[in-house]
């Protein structure tokens, strides 16, 4: 009998205003994205939402992007992401990661913008699709494993 491990992993997109989310399949091997949550201005409460789809999705890691300079330095949007992925993290007990973020909502935009969608839709789902195309680039990358 063979043993399917799950290894589910839920990325987030993390930005002042909205957070994209996305889900790997159970075997971690593909990323659909999930919603974009409009954020209510409390830290705290955000990072309570999250952890309850997190709770809802069992993922064995949680995977938050990370904002760098094109230089490959940190900045304050960094930092501002630590910060809340410690928030998150507070009582779940599962794996979390960081993954490089850059260009990925300028990825995100031009397949929209390439898909013919106009600013309004592009504007709800940009989010959404960067936490996919972080999710993906780090499954592909076999950090996942």
């Amino acid at each position: 009998d063979e043993v399917l491990i799950m290894k589910r992993v839920l990325a987030l997109d993390v930005g002042d205003k909205r957070i994209g989310i996305a889900v790997s399949d159970p075997l971690g091997f593909t990323a659909q994205g999930l919603m974009t949550y409009n954020r209510g201005g409390d830290p705290v409460e955000d990072a309570a939402y999250i952890r309850g789809i997190a709770e809802r999705y069992a993922p064995v890691k949680l995977l938050f992007g990370m904002p760098r300079n094109m230089d490959g330095s940190y900045g304050s949007a960094a930092e501002k992401v630590k910060s809340f992925s410690a928030l998150v993290m507070e009582g779940l007990d599962v794996e979390y990661d960081f993954y490089d973020e850059r260009l990925t909502t300028v990825t995100a935009e031009k397949v929209l913008y390439d898909a013919r969608m106009d600013w309004k839709k592009r504007r709800k789902v940009v989010d959404k699709l960067a936490a996919v195309v972080i999710l993906q680039g780090y499954l592909d990358s076999g950090k996942a494993n």
